[in-house]
């Protein structure tokens, strides 16, 4: 079986707790010490309890925390050669383990798949995580769908999903224009119409949770990200799940 729950997600710190048997990944950690450890407790998790913090790519709002985390409570890191070039100069002291974008590795009782997206850092991956039997996707910083993301989330248990903005919101919004134009590009942020595409792109058949996550707070609104993915995957709004910024979302589990 695996569980994952979220400690927080959104521009302001995203953490992902992932859980199989013995085995407890955090994937990223935008969070200070302090908060990361007591959103931690809220899940039940000491931070001492972490097999390993899994670092999707060097961007604060992912990685802002990890490696006081890691190097307070002697956790292992795990992250591809160009986030770690991006982070060399935090990551004094640290337990760091490169990995290859393109295969997989063994994180106790998971297995994580990284797979590389389009997004504006120097190696982002984003991961598919496994226990033998069920498969966890999880997207939350990618520009736009490739056909290599289609085929890595194809057939997943779970999904936790970007839906970071709703396109006439990030247009009125009082954002710079250069920054509106980032977050909409091909390195930027996937836009909530775009990840219903990924739905309908992808074998949906074995999903049991699908998680909206990443949303802005100013340019998007949690039904309209709700709206989208029900609609591509035709089923009642109130199945589809939302990642809150202040806190996350709960376990969840594939069973």
């Amino acid at each position: 079986m695996i569980r994952f729950a979220s400690l927080g997600s959104g521009s302001a710190g995203n953490a992902l707790l992932v859980e199989s048997g013995a085995t407890r990944i955090l994937l990223d950690c935008g969070f200070g010490l302090r908060e990361a450890a007591l959103r931690l407790g809220r899940l039940g998790v000491h931070p001492g309890e972490l097999t390993g913090i899994v670092v999707t790519h060097e961007h604060g709002d992912h990685a802002g925390g990890v490696f006081s985390l890691a190097r307070r409570y002697r956790v292992p890191v795990w992250l591809s050669y160009g986030t770690f070039a991006a982070c060399v100069a935090r990551a004094e002291g640290v337990d760091i383990r490169i990995i290859d974008g393109c295969s997989p590795f063994a994180l106790g009782d998971l297995e994580a798949m990284p797979y590389t997206v389009p997004h504006d850092a120097r190696e982002p991956l984003q991961y598919v995580f496994s226990d033998g039997v069920r498969r966890l996707g999880v997207l939350t910083d990618a520009g736009e769908v490739t056909p290599h993301i289609c085929e890595s989330l194809d057939g997943v248990d779970g999904l936790v999903l970007e839906c970071n903005h709703d396109p006439e919101l990030l247009h009125a919004s009082d954002y710079p224009p250069p920054l509106r134009r980032r977050i909409a590009g091909r390195l930027g942020h996937l836009a909530n119409e775009a990840a219903a595409d990924l739905l309908c792109r992808i074998d949906c058949s074995r999903l049991q949770h699908v998680v909206a996550a990443h949303l802005s707070e100013r340019n998007n609104r949690a039904e309209l990200a709700v709206a989208a993915l029900s609609g591509a995957l035709g089923c009642a709004g109130e199945w589809v799940a939302v990642a809150r910024q202040d806190n996350g979302f709960d376990w969840r589990s594939l069973a």
